[in-house]
């Protein structure tokens, strides 16, 4: 990945997101990106020396990053699995909410097997899904949660269901405050992993 200005890469990476958002991946060009981003053709080379492939790995990290730091922050902050996994999700749908055109973007590519970016976006998947498998792994080793439960089932399982609910919830009940979709999600995954009586 080339270096260079990181006004220059950001002018990129929004406009890149902007035309992905409306087109997809595939139907985007190099020549779009760089006409709405106001810069050089060769701009995107010299930043990107794999053309369109690596600038879109490259706008996944930088974008999914701070996801992942977040994560972690808020996972330090609560010692119990259930706050621990209810403060992630609103963390989750704040950054959803912050991010939505990127949302949209990472629902559609990430279950595409044959995009050159797919081991970036699982190696930041999985970091990031980690927070919500580790609070899970805990709450069925303290009795908590249902022993049955598979914790890497259910953290991509309630990671989905929050993107999904988060994306309906901006383009249909935008007026309803994230404290309410937030305790939605909570009382649907409570009902899923309390131990069964």
């Amino acid at each position: 990945m080339g270096s260079g200005s990181p006004d220059t890469r950001g002018k990129m990476f929004k406009a890149a997101l902007e035309l992905i958002a409306q087109k997809g991946v595939s139907a985007t060009t190099v020549d779009e990106i760089v006409e709405r981003a106001g810069v050089a053709k060769g701009t995107v080379y010299y930043h990107f020396s794999g053309g369109k492939a690596e600038l879109v790995e490259a706008l996944i990290a930088s974008e999914l990053t701070p996801l992942a730091e977040r994560f972690a922050e808020v996972a330090s902050q609560h010692a119990s699995p259930s706050e621990r996994i209810a403060a992630l999700v609103r963390a989750e749908l704040a950054w959803i909410r912050d991010n939505r055109e990127f949302a949209k973007m990472l629902v559609t590519e990430l279950w595409r097997e044959e995009r050159a970016w797919r081991d970036s976006l699982v190696l930041l998947r999985t970091s990031i899904l980690g927070y919500l498998r580790d609070a899970l792994a805990e709450g069925v080793a303290a009795g908590e949660f249902r022993a049955d439960l598979d914790p890497d089932f259910a953290a991509s399982a309630l990671f989905g269901m929050t993107v999904t609910v988060a994306l309906d919830w901006l383009v249909f009940y935008p007026e309803r405050p994230l404290e309410f979709v937030a305790a939605q999600i909570d009382a649907l995954a409570s009902a899923a992993v309390k131990p069964r009586s």
